[in-house]
């Protein structure tokens, strides 16, 4: 499972919002800072679409994946990017991820450690 993880940060790199349709469903919650958390297929695409729209360009780059038992996971990224018309930055996250049977995400939850590119 932990091939979950890395298959769907590669969708989520792809920046390409029919790449991730397939790991949401209507039972699914986000949650990605400064934003609320949301849940919903829909819901969680139009924020993946706002999100993408506000960079010029942006990575994420996996460093550790670490199991926790029952489908959920813990790993570290660094995304790397800028928004439009701001300076590049580099950003240190921590995400739990919780995967249903059958590869869906059920919860997924970003801890950033500096905000101020958001502000």
């Amino acid at each position: 499972m932990i091939c979950k993880v890395s298959d769907f940060m590669k969708d989520l790199n792809s920046l390409n919002i029919e790449h991730l349709e397939k790991w949401f469903t209507d039972e699914s919650t986000i949650w990605i800072p400064p934003s609320n958390e949301i849940s919903g297929k829909n819901r969680i695409l139009a924020l993946f679409r706002a999100i993408f729209r506000r960079y010029e360009k942006i990575e994420w780059q996996v460093s550790e994946i670490f199991p926790l038992g029952d489908q959920k996971y813990f790993y570290q990224t660094i995304s790397y990017g800028n928004m439009i018309g701001k300076d590049i930055y580099k950003n240190s996250i921590c995400t739990v991820i919780h995967f249903s049977e059958n590869g869906k995400i059920i919860y997924l939850s970003d801890y950033f450690k500096d905000t101020k590119a958001f502000n």
